[in-house]
């Protein structure tokens, strides 16, 4: 059997179904594994049969007599055998598709974390085919994500970046499983050089992938790198390391917004392109990428009303950007923003951003609403909360409007101007006292105005 055994693998190609059946009828599969359970030490034994095997496996006809193995696959990712553990990684590439890969998934996650090199890049490589398929990433994030020992970090990092570049598919799994944490805590703790330099590396490959900026940038990851490069006292190793993945990250952000700015110019996919401008603003790197390259399209695009649904986009991913939900922007953020909002004013027949404020709440209940949402980001700043302020029609709708759509946004809208004005010195300006005792009353009465019936309002064609 052995000299069988030995001809066989030593086939350069991969054989024929035929061939394969043709050959189990003489070495039967289960004598065939019966040997590299044999307390015999025969030389060369087990190298041989596994080579023998693998062809097998690799076969159509010998992967479908797998599930009927899947008790020695088991065994095998289990044993100490370098050669059997091997083979058993590998067989489970051929049972992606069926339910003993469940089952299995944590064993390849403890042979990727002991394993040798060969045998982890052979694990790197099933998992990654594993997220390919259906409910494949049902399987893999879980689990992966409760590895957490200092021994598993890397290669469960490398993992990681691997299959950032499946499809954005799993690497929104990725970032729902939390597993980016992982990188975070790597690269925070600074004790360790060796650690947090292994991390960084890993780091620079995942930011070669084209959809990692988006994820990235609604992490701390960013900031840490920031960190790092800013820490005169860290490793100068590290703090180049951390330059050169800043360095690929802000590149592939340039590259995206050139990307996504091109798509602005084609109406047939602005609103997604606006939308997804919206989503990289709901962080504070995002917005100021942003605000330094392609928002003036989103300020602009907020107050055109040449299309509902692309102003709708536009003016949600402006709440984004101006703040809706986080901090403040820094200083050259903040100023390029208020730029953007008065250029916006003067250009058109407005002239002013309260004005531009207003037309917004004039339109229809959904384009309010997210009209609502923008103040609410824009009034934490003097300037807009006097623009603001300035326009009792504004204040009007923020405290008085009664139609039942939107009410809780309105209402969180209120607040904010009230909570920015009980900080301003604009408090004390006799000519807004009027003003501040008809915002207290809102706040005081909440969302659902108590003392009032909610009633819906009609706006006529005339209005507008």
């Amino acid at each position: 059997m052995l000299r069988a055994a030995a001809d066989f693998a030593s086939y350069p190609g991969l054989h024929s179904d035929d061939t394969v059946r043709q050959f189990l009828e003489r070495c039967p599969l289960p004598k065939l594994l019966g040997a590299l359970q044999s307390e015999e030490d025969v030389p060369g034994m087990v190298e041989t049969v596994t080579e023998c095997l693998d062809k097998i496996f690799s076969s159509r006809y010998g992967a479908s007599l797998l599930p009927n193995y899947g008790a020695f696959i088991q065994a095998g990712l289990l044993t100490d055998s370098k050669q059997i553990r091997k083979l058993a990684c590998k067989a489970v590439l051929h049972l992606l598709d069926k339910v003993e890969t469940v089952v299995l998934y944590p064993l390849l996650i403890k042979c990727l974390i002991e394993g040798d090199e060969e045998i982890s890049a052979i694990i790197l490589d099933t998992v990654k085919r594993l997220a390919q398929i259906p409910k494949g990433a049902e399987v893999i994030f879980p689990k992966v994500a409760a590895q957490s020992s200092s021994l598993a970090r890397i290669r469960i990092l490398s993992l990681i970046a691997k299959l950032f570049t499946v499809s954005s598919y799993t690497a929104t799994a990725i970032r729902d499983s939390n597993l980016l944490s992982i990188f975070e805590e790597e690269i925070k703790d600074r004790r360790d050089m060796l650690k947090t330099l292994s991390a960084l590396e890993v780091l620079y490959e995942l930011v070669e992938h084209p959809h990692s900026n988006i994820f990235l940038l609604k992490t701390n990851l960013l900031q840490l790198i920031i960190d790092i490069i800013n820490d005169s006292s860290a490793d100068s190793v590290i703090r180049s390391r951390a330059a050169l993945v800043s360095g690929r990250l802000l590149s592939s952000v340039t590259n995206l917004l050139i990307a996504i700015g091109r798509i602005l110019k084609n109406t047939d996919e602005i609103e997604s392109a606006l939308e997804t401008l919206g989503l990289i603003g709901t962080t504070s790197q995002g917005a100021h990428f942003l605000l330094t390259n392609v928002a003036r399209h989103v300020v602009e695009s907020s107050f055109d009303r040449q299309g509902r649904g692309r102003q709708l986009a536009a003016l949600h991913a402006f709440g984004n950007i101006c703040g809706v939900g986080r901090q403040e922007l820094d200083s050259e953020a903040e100023e390029n923003l208020k730029r953007l909002v008065y250029t916006t004013a003067a250009n058109s027949p407005k002239l002013t951003p309260s004005a531009l404020l207003l037309s917004v709440l004039q339109q229809d209940p959904d384009v309010r609403i997210a009209g609502y949402r923008v103040i609410t980001g824009l009034v934490i700043r003097e300037w807009c909360l006097r623009e603001v302020c300035l326009n009792s029609e504004i204040i009007r709708f923020v405290t008085d409007e009664t139609t039942k759509l939107g009410m809780e946004t309105r209402y969180g809208c209120c607040v904010a101007i009230n909570k920015a004005l009980s900080s301003s010195h604009l408090l004390h300006e006799a000519s807004l006292s009027e003003l501040v005792g008809k915002l207290n009353d809102a706040v005081k009465r909440g969302p659902y105005l108590s003392d009032r019936e909610a009633r819906p309002v009609v706006d006529t064609a005339e209005r507008f």
